[in-house]
């Protein structure tokens, strides 16, 4: 209801986000020591039988009618990506992970604590974690269809 007491038509919004991220230095991934560990986690989810989209599997109740499952799952980390891992200040990730100092920061982007599959659709579609901002990706899983492609 508006102020006005009147409701508002259902009606579609072009959203349009536009920022700059600044990334630090950083090597590329095919020569960091964890990159291995990357495509290891993809083949071990194959291996237990775990090879699915993951916002399908925990968003969904395992409905996949959503996913793009023509092309293969891709990899997704979930909150550090590799690009931005020599920038993190660890004091604030340790707090929500704890172990990550013992770890190694390149160790724990690679890990299953920081990775994730995902069909194309909700990895780089209209709808996907690195498309959408992240208050619509999140409502995105309770809302069906909320984004469509402009």
């Amino acid at each position: 209801m508006t102020e006005t007491g009147r409701l508002v038509a259902a009606h579609a919004q072009r959203v349009q986000h536009r920022y700059i991220i600044h990334y630090p230095e950083h090597g590329p991934r095919e020569s960091d020591p964890h990159y291995a560990d990357f495509h290891a986690y993809k083949k071990n989810r194959r291996a237990k039988g775990q090879y699915y989209c993951d916002f399908a599997m925990e968003h969904r109740a395992g409905d996949f009618s959503e996913c793009d499952l023509s092309k293969p799952l891709e990899c997704h980390h979930r909150i550090i990506e590799f690009a931005t891992m020599n920038a993190v200040d660890l004091s604030l990730l340790e707090h929500d992970y704890p172990g990550v100092s013992a770890m190694g920061v390149g160790a724990w982007v690679e890990s299953a604590k920081n990775l994730m599959l995902l069909c194309v659709n909700h990895h780089r579609g209209a709808e996907g974690a690195h498309t959408a901002s992240y208050s619509d990706y999140g409502a995105s899983f309770y809302i069906r269809n909320l984004m469509s492609a402009a």
